[in-house]
């Protein structure tokens, strides 16, 4: 876990150091389909685990509704960052 944390950290502050580089900003336009491409590769994965897919019925219910808590959570913080933070005209200083 720590390492990829390190590594994402890593990579954050090699971005800001190098974000004035071209071939950064090029980057930008191939992550979407690099994430694709590893949920795809995970998707194979899954379905290729004997053991996964005995148990899908398990599995799917709790995925779904880890999957919808963690949607919920989502929408529930971007919310309140936006409420709190981006609203045009008004000073939330006390």
């Amino acid at each position: 876990m720590f390492t990829i944390i390190g590594t994402m950290f890593t990579g954050i502050i090699l971005g800001y150091v190098f974000r004035n580089l071209n071939i950064l900003k090029k980057t930008e336009k191939t992550i979407s389909y690099t994430i694709i491409l590893l949920l795809f590769i995970m998707g194979v994965s899954v379905g290729s685990n004997d053991r996964i897919i005995e148990n899908i019925g398990t599995f799917g219910w709790q995925a779904a509704i880890i999957a919808f808590s963690a949607t919920c959570g989502s929408i529930l913080a971007a919310w309140l960052v936006l409420t709190m933070f981006f609203q045009k005209g008004e000073s939330h200083e006390g």
